[in-house]
C-alpha cells in the first residue's frame, strides 16, 4: 500500500512541478537604454552636461595657473624699485603669467604719478582680472538652476502622457499604459538633478578657489602700496 501511495504521489508531484510557471529572468537595462526612454528632454540635458564638464575643466586649469605664485616675487620687486630698476621690475612682472604679476606691473608702470592714481589703476586692473577668472561661472550657475527645471519639465510631460493614455483607453486601463509616461518622468527627473548637482558643486568649488586668489591679490596690492610709501633709501 505504501508503495502504491509513493507511486501516486510521485506522479502527482511531477505534474504539479510541470504546472509551475517558469521563473522569469531578471530584466536588465543599461544607462543608454534608460536615457533613450527619457525622450527629447534628454538631448538638452546631455548638451548641458557636456557644457558643464567643459566649463569646469577649462576654469579649473585657468584658476590653477593663476594661483601659482613665486614666494620671492614681491621681494624682488621691492629690491628693483628701491634700486631704481623700474624696467627690470616690469620685465619680472611680464615673466609671470599670473593676475598678481599683472596687477603689480600696472602699478610699476605708473611709478612717478600720484599714489591715488597708482592705486586706482591697480584696483581697475584687479577688477579686470577678477572678471577674467569668473569667465563662464555665470553659465555654470545657470545650468545648476536650469537643468533640474528641464528635468521637472520632462516629468510633467511624462505624467501628461500617462494620463492621456489612460483617457484614451477608457475602461480598458492597463498598467502598461502608465509605465511609459511614468518612466519618462522619472528618467528626466534623475537626469536633470544629476546635471544640476554637478554644476552646483562645480560652481561653488571654483568660486572658493577664485576667492583665495582675490585674497592674495588684495594682500599683494597692499604690500605694493606700502612699498611705494617707504623712504627711497630704505
Amino acid at each position: 500500500m505504501i508503495t502504491h501511495f509513493l507511486m501516486a504521489f510521485g506522479q502527482n508531484g511531477a505534474e504539479a512541478v510541470a504546472q509551475i510557471p517558469p521563473i522569469r529572468e531578471e530584466l536588465s537595462f543599461s544607462l543608454i537604454d534608460m536615457a533613450f526612454k527619457g525622450g527629447w528632454i534628454m538631448l538638452p540635458l546631455l548638451a548641458l552636461s557636456i557644457l558643464t564638464m567643459y566649463i569646469f575643466g577649462e576654469r579649473w586649469w585657468a584658476i590653477r595657473k593663476a594661483s601659482l605664485t613665486d614666494e620671492n616675487f614681491m621681494r624682488n620687486i621691492h629690491d628693483y624699485i628701491h634700486e631704481g630698476k623700474i624696467k627690470a621690475a616690469i620685465n619680472l612682472c611680464q615673466s609671470h603669467e599670473t593676475p598678481i604679476a599683472r596687477l603689480i606691473e600696472k602699478g610699476v608702470e605708473r611709478i612717478g604719478r600720484p599714489l591715488n592714481d597708482i592705486q586706482t589703476a591697480v584696483e581697475n586692473m584687479g577688477n579686470v582680472e577678477i572678471s577674467r577668472l569668473e569667465k563662464g561661472l555665470p553659465m555654470l550657475a545657470t545650468i545648476a538652476g536650469g537643468a533640474p527645471m528641464l528635468g521637472f519639465l520632462g516629468t510633467v510631460i511624462g505624467m501628461i502622457q500617462a494620463f492621456y493614455n489612460m483617457s484614451q483607453a477608457g475602461s480598458n486601463v492597463d498598467i502598461t499604459l502608465l509605465s511609459g509616461g511614468i518612466y519618462t518622468a522619472m528618467v528626466t527627473t534623475v537626469a536633470g538633478l544629476s546635471v544640476g548637482i554637478l554644476a552646483y558643486f562645480g560652481y561653488n568649488y571654483l568660486t572658493a578657489r577664485i576667492d583665495d586668489i582675490v585674497y592674495k591679490m588684495e594682500s599683494n596690492t597692499i604690500e605694493f602700496m606700502d612699498l611705494l610709501h617707504e623712504p627711497a633709501g630704505k
